[in-house]
């Protein structure tokens, strides 16, 4: 079956979704079982996706990259992440917190930060959550203190993506403290992370996207020029805020992706299993578990691929935004979990496509914002 068909897909983002499917397909699908049980860093995939065009490509093609718009890159997403979650993520997260600074930054920023990851010579990472905040972007306590020409940098960050593997991240960082402004005090940095004071070590193996991997980052005395600051100081909550509204339509695609997964993987598992002298499609129960399952991807995809166009013409984007990624990928949970109870015992076998689905369809409700936030979005933008 074929579940992620173009007939949704705008017509300008079907070319971009070929090469996705074309890619998955052949690089990572038939790796995916050996990077999760491996945990390893999938360097080979990552350069092949660099040659593909596929990775960075959301970078304006001024610094080298192909422009590709919100449609584009969710087309992309779901068929990635379809054939396999963490791989999928080490891809996206290799140009991670960059639109901030192709967005807000200088040519100066963009010409020695951006373009190098565009052209596969750096990859990025952004830095936002910290080991006792995750959803709160007003109580990040990291802090950035201006002397002279240069900002000094203290604190923790927690689940970073390419936090030891990337050239430069993202900071995100406190610089003032006026209780009358919770949205004014903190501020966005480029990083390198061979700055003195920048220490960051892998956080042990994680059960789900195991080919991804995250950091644990101590900053202490770590010193960067004042030129490092992207945009205006205090304007960091504000410029978080917009990316993660795209952010969030990327990780509905996540959830996507998942859900086709475990479908598929699911539907193929019945219609071959023989119970009682029959296949367990035929089933009145299973039958009517596959119709849910198809129920809550097709609303999902429906929703988000709604959301993708409100939030492309910043229409509530937040509120649209917030729906998309809370349906997806609470979908995602649900289809799997139904997908591992149709598999029975064998579902627990770590080399079933549905164990590591569902592993991984646990993940994308809690980044990007937990769902019990998004539910607060929603509610606090409904139009």
């Amino acid at each position: 079956m074929e579940l992620l068909d173009d007939s949704i897909v705008p017509e300008h983002a079907r070319d971009i979704k070929s090469e996705a499917r074309e890619f998955a397909r052949e690089h990572i699908e038939p790796n995916a079982q050996e990077y999760f049980q491996a945990g390893e860093y999938p360097e080979e995939i990552l350069e092949a996706g660099r040659e593909a065009n596929l990775v960075a490509q959301d970078i304006p093609e001024e610094w080298g990259g192909r422009g590709l718009d919100l449609p584009q890159l969710l087309a992309l997403t779901e068929e990635f992440y379809r054939a396999d979650a963490g791989i999928a993520l080490t891809l996206q997260l290799a140009s991670f917190g960059c639109e901030m600074t192709y967005e807000y930054g200088t040519d100066e920023q963009c010409e020695e930060y951006i373009r190098p990851v565009a052209e596969g010579e750096m990859r990025s990472g952004l830095a936002v959550s910290e080991p006792d905040t995750g959803s709160d972007l007003t109580g990040m306590e990291t802090t950035a203190e201006k002397d002279g020409d240069e900002y000094v940098l203290d604190g923790e960050k927690y689940w970073i993506g390419n936090g030891v593997e990337a050239d430069w991240i993202t900071l995100y960082a406190r610089t003032d403290d006026d209780e009358t402004n919770r949205y004014g005090n903190h501020s966005l940095f480029i990083v390198p992370t061979d700055t003195d004071g920048y220490e960051a070590e892998h956080i042990p193996e994680k059960m789900a996207m195991r080919a991804s991997k995250q950091a644990h980052i101590e900053l202490e005395n770590c010193r960067i020029p004042e030129k490092n600051l992207i945009g205006a100081e205090g304007a960091g909550f504000w410029m978080l805020a917009e990316f993660f509204n795209h952010g969030r339509v990327a990780v509905a695609g996540h959830g996507l992706g998942l859900s086709a997964a475990a479908i598929e993987t699911t539907w193929e598992f019945v219609h071959d299993r023989e119970e009682f002298g029959r296949t367990i499609n035929e089933f009145q129960a299973v039958q009517h578990g596959l119709a849910d399952m198809l129920l809550d991807f097709e609303r999902a995809r429906a929703l988000t691929w709604r959301a993708c166009e409100k939030v492309a013409n910043g229409e509530n984007d937040g509120y649209w935004a917030a729906l998309a990624k809370t349906c997806a990928t609470e979908a995602a949970v649900d289809v799997s979990e139904q997908g591992m109870q149709f598999h029975g015992g064998r579902s627990v076998l770590d080399e079933r496509r549905i164990a590591r689905v569902y592993r991984d369809a646990r993940v994308p409700v809690i980044y990007e914002g937990a769902n019990e936030i998004q539910r607060n979005l929603i509610y606090g933008q409904a139009p």
